[in-house]
């Protein structure tokens, strides 16, 4: 597994922000290990998950780390504001579903591009989204 800090911050704030987000997790992906698809399935995942941030929440973060698991290498991304939360999770994790003018396929379709995906959202406290993807044997 390549090396990477730690654990890796990127303010989320402005559309500028989110490319940003979407280079470094693709690069930090390819670094633990990750390539081809699996590269662009991240990038595009993070890419959906800090665009929220920006249209829902304005602020956030995004926190970028390599994990090892029973011998698995893999990355974990978790995105966290400070926003109007959502009051109903399950509602926003179906397709098609926005409160926004968008298609409503953000989080559902990162949730399917990644392994693993949590979300926990408390309304006028904010969410944090834990994603996890594995480096296939």
């Amino acid at each position: 597994m390549g090396a990477i800090d730690a654990e890796e911050s990127i303010a989320i704030q402005h559309d500028v922000d989110v490319v940003t987000a979407r280079q470094r997790g693709r690069e930090i992906a390819a670094r633990i290990g990750f390539s081809g698809s699996d590269l662009t399935l991240i990038a595009t995942a993070v890419s959906e998950i800090a665009r929220n941030i920006v249209v829902y929440a304005q602020v956030g973060e995004l926190l970028f780390s390599a994990v090892e698991e029973a011998g698995r290498q893999g990355i974990v991304i978790v995105a966290r504001d400070q926003g109007p939360g959502i009051a109903d999770v399950s509602l926003a994790m179906q397709d098609g579903y926005s409160t926004g003018k968008s298609l409503g396929l953000g989080l559902p379709g990162a949730r399917r591009m990644m392994d693993d995906f949590e979300i926990d959202s408390t309304p006028g406290v904010g969410t944090i989204v834990t994603m996890r993807k594995w480096v296939r044997q």
